[in-house]
């Protein structure tokens, strides 16, 4: 699972096996879990809350959701890298 960044002690990442959704990261505290809150990207930059899974503090997950915004073209640079260019679409 390629991590991305470190944020508040969050690890945002992408899952190996998802190349056929819509771009998205993962967030959880600690190690990378299946039951991770999920974060939809869209073309314009923006974020959607997929799900709260690993129950992230609001406010916590308002400063994620920040973070993965700033690092958007990051984000989309290395899905594009991991999962081909193919294999790239966005939520909305």
């Amino acid at each position: 699972m390629p991590n991305l960044f470190d944020y508040l002690g969050y690890k945002i990442y992408f899952w190996a096996n998802e190349n056929y959704e819509p771009i998205h990261v993962h967030i959880s505290k600690g190690n990378p879990t299946s039951n991770s809150t999920k974060v939809w990207l869209t073309k314009s930059g923006n974020c959607i809350l997929a799900n709260n899974s690993s129950r992230i503090p609001e406010k916590d997950l308002r400063k994620l959701i920040k973070a993965i915004e700033v690092n958007f073209f990051y984000i989309v640079s290395e899905w594009k890298s991991f999962y081909g260019t193919e294999n790239t679409k966005f939520y909305c």
